[in-house]
């Protein structure tokens, strides 16, 4: 009866983990496109940015898989549930966005408009930080 009531915890905590995986993969495809914005008020932040835009957009271009991905799988297998062979993208944020799926089309796509985004953004805060360098 312990063993069980153990075990249950186990997966409860493994599904926990998925989640949190989730979340924290959530979070960095949000940093990737909107970080640029972050800079704005805290330059340093552009130091992180600048790497995690350039691998999740080389990621999305290449259509590599993100690390998270299978660690969340792994995690929901350990949990007793089904992972998911496509990609967070395609699982989470498309449905949402795409009903049909995720094509190599769209995923080219969402990549070039996350470096459009940012070179945007870098763009303008040089161009901002450059005129007030003048200005002094």
């Amino acid at each position: 009866m312990l063993y069980r009531a153990l075990a249950d915890v186990v997966v409860v905590l493994y599904r926990a983990l998925a989640d949190v995986v989730v979340v924290l993969h959530l979070a960095f495809v949000l940093f990737v496109v909107l970080g640029a914005l972050l800079v704005v008020r805290r330059p340093r932040v552009a130091w992180v940015h600048v790497p995690c835009a350039l691998w999740g957009t080389l990621s999305e271009l290449a259509g590599w898989v993100c690390p998270l991905t299978p660690m969340e799988n792994r995690l929901r297998a350990l949990g007793g549930e089904a992972g998911y062979r496509t990609g967070f993208i395609e699982h989470y944020v498309l449905p949402v966005l795409y009903p049909a799926g995720l094509t190599r089309g769209v995923q080219l796509a969402l990549g070039l408009g996350a470096l459009g985004i940012n070179l945007a953004l870098y763009g303008w805060l040089w161009r901002r930080t450059t005129r007030a360098a003048r200005h002094l």
